[in-house]
């Protein structure tokens, strides 16, 4: 197959994150990207053809179900380190997303592949979000804040005692747009052998 690699080079180049403020909180995404972008993640790489995601996509009363779950159960964790500012943002800041999707990584607890390889299989498949968002000209960002670590989160969204929570991926239309990125330069990332 032939692709426009400069279209693909120009995405990969541009995409940026868009947190819920940058977020136009009137509209709503068509489930039908969602579930489109959702199978983009899919086509992720993955050892022995594992596929160790498990997405939980929140919109409409969800994202309230999630707001309601998430900033109780940080109340009830946080213990001295709780916060009233962010009780109040895990409430609110969902509210704001057309979408919220909750990052899974499944694992079967007799499987041979090291758990850091599902784990990086499941960020290979949010690249693809990432890009596949960016791709419909919509916004989105990759968070591992609020509950995202704490064990007794992970039955809310199917997850089992194997396996992991790996964060939320906030999308919605882009009211604000990003500020241009900038990288290092490659000849100081990059080490050619030869």
């Amino acid at each position: 197959m032939q692709y426009n690699t400069d279209s693909i080079n120009h995405l990969i180049r541009n995409r940026r994150s868009v947190f819920p403020d940058q977020f136009d909180t009137g509209k709503y995404i068509p489930d039908e990207i969602i579930e489109n972008i959702l199978i983009n993640a899919t086509w992720a790489p993955t050892h022995g053809q594992n596929e160790p995601w498990h997405f939980s996509v929140y919109t409409g009363d969800g994202i309230k179900q999630l707001a309601s779950f998430q900033s109780e159960l940080y109340k009830q964790e946080s213990g001295s380190k709780f916060t009233e500012s962010k009780y109040i943002k895990l409430q609110q800041q969902p509210l704001k997303a057309s979408h919220i999707i909750a990052l899974g990584m499944k694992r079967d607890a007799n499987s041979k592949i090291p758990e850091i390889e599902d784990i990086e299989a499941v960020a290979c498949a949010v690249q693809n979000i990432y890009l596949s968002v960016a791709a419909y000209g919509l916004g989105g960002y990759w968070t591992t804040g609020g509950i995202t670590y704490y064990e007794k989160a992970k039955s809310f969204f199917g997850l089992g005692e194997t396996d992991k929570l790996l964060g939320f991926f906030y999308t919605g239309y882009i009211a604000v747009p990003s500020a241009k990125g900038k990288r290092i330069h490659i000849n100081r990332k990059v080490s050619w052998i030869r």
